[in-house]
């Protein structure tokens, strides 16, 4: 059975919201490694994280959560693909 495969984009929330790494895990309770790990792809969050994490972006889970990556913002907004 091929494993499912988790992509998010904590980093641009957090970002947008000019949050440290230490500040959202302190905000949701785990370790700042753990959302270094999520960002990167190496950790797969148990679904009551992935739901504290959407709750605290105030944004509903496939919003931050997805089987399939997430397009570029510039695509989202423009129309644009990522150049190679």
């Amino acid at each position: 059975m091929k494993k499912l495969v988790l992509y998010n984009c904590i980093e641009v929330l957090r970002a947008e919201r000019h949050l440290s790494r230490q500040q959202l895990a302190d905000a949701v309770g785990i370790n700042a490694q753990t959302i270094g790990f999520l960002e990167r792809g190496d950790y797969g969050p148990s679904l009551e994280l992935a739901f504290r994490l959407a709750r605290h972006f105030d944004l509903p889970l496939e919003a931050v959560f997805s089987t399939r990556p997430f397009k570029p913002l510039s695509s989202e907004l423009y129309g644009r693909k990522r150049s190679p």
